[in-house]
């Protein structure tokens, strides 16, 4: 019981913190990015198997993790609120070519990152070349040109 309880905790404390951390920590991963979630990983490893490396505590925390993954998905289907929540919803960041200052700051993007979407996408050099930028619920960022 208590490796469920250990993993229905740490579960949510890992939703809660990556969904704080915001959507572009999970698409644009960097070298340190990589680096804290092998640490996180590890870290968690340890709190959710504690004392007990029995095969039969492991399956236990997998099963837990997998039926609260399982458990989320139904209750965002059931609830856009907490689908919202969860996943966030798209934002648009750039307009018209303009960009949408305070949305950027809050979604912790800059002007080279949608640039460099805009290139890698539809091969656009400049911001005015751009009708809207919007950053996807996953993270990465739609380039929609300007006709």
């Amino acid at each position: 019981m208590n490796s469920v309880l250990r993993a229905v905790v740490l579960y949510v404390i890992l939703m809660l913190l990556f969904r704080l951390s915001g959507k572009r920590s999970l698409a644009q991963i960097t070298t340190f990015d990589f680096v804290l979630v092998l640490i996180v990983g590890e870290a968690t490893q340890q709190a959710l198997l504690g004392e007990d490396f029995s095969l039969t505590n492991a399956f236990l925390v997998i099963l837990t993790l997998v039926g609260l993954d399982t458990v989320m998905s139904l209750w965002k289907q059931r609830s856009p609120q907490v689908e919202k929540w969860i996943d966030g919803v798209p934002v648009i960041i750039v307009a018209e070519g303009k960009l949408l200052q305070d949305r950027m700051k809050q979604a912790r993007v800059d002007a080279d990152d949608i640039l460099a979407a805009a290139r890698e996408l539809h091969g656009l050099e400049r911001m005015d070349q751009i009708k809207y930028a919007v950053l996807e619920r996953s993270g990465g960022i739609s380039i929609i040109p300007k006709p």
